[in-house]
């Protein structure tokens, strides 16, 4: 179109109009190339390139999947971030879906922290919360984690509890960093110091329960659900679920159950707040035991991982 008009412009006269010559034109060519400057800048915002904060005077708007995730960026970023946390407490991250006002206040994220394990919310959700905001740069914490394989049947084919082990932790924080400098470079010494103190007191964490763990001799725990498979491999530990591909045990597989926990010396069963307690309550009564809530989805990702571990030592065996 701007070429046609210009070469309607060339030929209305006897003198033809060049941008070189005529101060007119000189406008219309600086106008169609700030046009052209533009269209290329909205192609790369569409294929999820972030938009920079403006020099450190606006927070940062950053969506995560899970609450632990949270302190990973509030560690971070401090002040400097407004966190959108998609699996609400309490929500089961299998089934959640992301609500109205969710989707609303992911149109301004700027940054979205996905876990990159394979939980199923992102599996469901993640194309479409991309396409809500185009712009949104994506950021794989899982990048550098050694994934355990699932239960057969499972159509991820991977345990997708990746943080529920401190030192995969650890990685899920410095790619969380490397996302959040990225996005606002003006912090991004400040982010590093804030990320570096943080993976200290992961390292710190880490040593704490590998050193009493080893020192109460404790090698297996009985889990309602199999979240926990990347904390026994981090520890040395066996996991015995219950609950198989989804579904509650059978009779016989409650019995067999009950009998590696007589046989394990096992005495109490642990069993997450997000889930049925039901299959946990009737092998622990079969025992003589007790019912533990462990919880993988809470905020305090250090208090919660030293209350987890406590329990673990005492009611494992």
């Amino acid at each position: 179109m701007q070429k046609q008009n210009m070469t309607a412009l060339q030929e209305s006269g006897d003198n033809p109009r060049t941008c070189k010559h005529d101060p007119i034109v000189l406008i219309l060519c600086a106008v169609a190339g700030v046009i052209i400057l533009l269209m290329a800048a909205g192609c790369v915002q569409q294929q999820g390139t972030a938009i920079p904060a403006d020099n450190g005077t606006t927070r940062l708007t950053v969506a995560v999947t899970i609450l632990p995730q949270k302190q990973f960026v509030e560690s971070i970023a401090g002040e400097n971030a407004r966190i959108i946390v998609l699996i609400p407490p309490g929500a089961d991250p299998h089934t959640h879906e992301p609500t109205p006002k969710q989707l609303e206040e992911i149109s301004s994220a700027l940054v979205y922290v996905k876990v990159g394990s394979g939980i199923e919310f992102e599996r469901a959700w993640m194309d479409k919360l991309s396409g809500v905001n185009p712009r949104m740069t994506i950021v794989d914490s899982s990048t550098g984690i050694q994934f355990i394989s699932g239960q057969p049947g499972e159509d991820s084919g991977a345990d997708p509890h990746i943080w529920l082990s401190p030192k995969n932790a650890k990685i899920m924080v410095e790619n969380t960093y490397q996302g959040l400098a990225r996005a606002d470079p003006h912090h991004a010494t400040e982010y590093r110091d804030n990320a570096d103190a943080y993976l200290k007191e992961l390292d710190a964490l880490d040593a704490e329960i590998s050193r009493e763990i080893s020192q109460k001799q404790i090698r297996t725990f009985m889990v309602y659900h199999p979240a926990w498979s990347y904390f026994a491999r981090g520890y040395g530990l066996v996991q015995i679920p219950i609950e198989a591909n989804g579904k509650d045990p059978s009779p016989a597989g409650i019995e067999s159950l009950i009998r590696q926990a007589k046989e394990g010396n096992i005495t109490v069963i642990f069993a997450s707040p997000e889930y049925s307690t039901k299959s946990a309550d009737v092998i622990a009564k079969e025992i003589g035991g007790s019912v533990a809530l462990v919880s993988p989805l809470e905020e305090d990702y250090l208090g919660n991982m030293r209350n987890v571990s406590q329990a673990f030592i005492q009611g494992g065996q």
